[in-house]
């Protein structure tokens, strides 16, 4: 069954994000929505032609953790914006972030830091499953650097196309308004 395109149309009246950025950043998700099914396409026609032992399986096998992780991702981070309110700071997330990582000012501090890092990627609160401890994380690509046995909380893209258009260069002025568009109640969810 082929993977779909979600609708997030609702974020295009997000404040300080345009309506130009936003359609952009929705088309290049949709690519990696058609990439991924092309390449399981491709892959699955080539398992049953026996070309497994070829080098272009192999590559497009590497090639589908990129477009696989550039849709989910972009999923995940869409999912995790269109809200308009602080997090609660008595709610359960908020409380896990203070203790794990002294208080909430101290966590936001350091996500923002990781999300002005030079470079393009990700900026991503995850919960290691093992022990329940939250820990923010740089992605450097989407299909590289993702910590095992961890639960994706919160992710902020910071590629440049998702703020290059409305922010130049300007990743903390971006950074800011990502913060004052996150749906909290989704993040807390996530949260196991």
């Amino acid at each position: 069954m082929p993977y779909t395109a979600k609708d997030y149309s609702k974020l295009t009246d997000m404040e300080g994000f345009s309506e130009t950025l936003l359609k952009n950043h929705f088309t290049l998700y949709q690519g990696y929505v058609t990439n991924t099914n092309k390449v399981l396409d491709t892959l699955d026609a080539m398992l049953k032609d026996g070309k497994t032992e070829t080098p272009e399986f192999a590559e497009l096998k590497r090639r589908l953790g990129w477009e696989f992780n550039g849709m989910r991702l972009h999923e995940y981070y869409f999912e995790n914006l269109g809200g308009k309110g602080a997090i609660n700071k008595d709610g359960d997330l908020a409380r896990k972030i203070a203790a794990d990582f002294g208080s909430y000012e101290a966590w936001e501090k350091d996500f923002k830091a990781v999300g002005t890092m030079r470079g393009i990627g990700w900026a991503v609160l995850y919960q290691d499953i093992t022990n329940g401890k939250l820990i923010n994380f740089w992605i450097n690509e989407h299909d590289v650097s993702h910590p095992a046995g961890c639960n994706l909380v919160l992710i902020m893209d910071v590629f440049e196309h998702a703020f290059m258009i409305d922010y130049g260069l300007k990743r903390a002025d971006y950074i800011e308004t990502f913060f004052k568009n996150i749906n909290w109640d989704i993040a807390r969810a996530r949260l196991k």
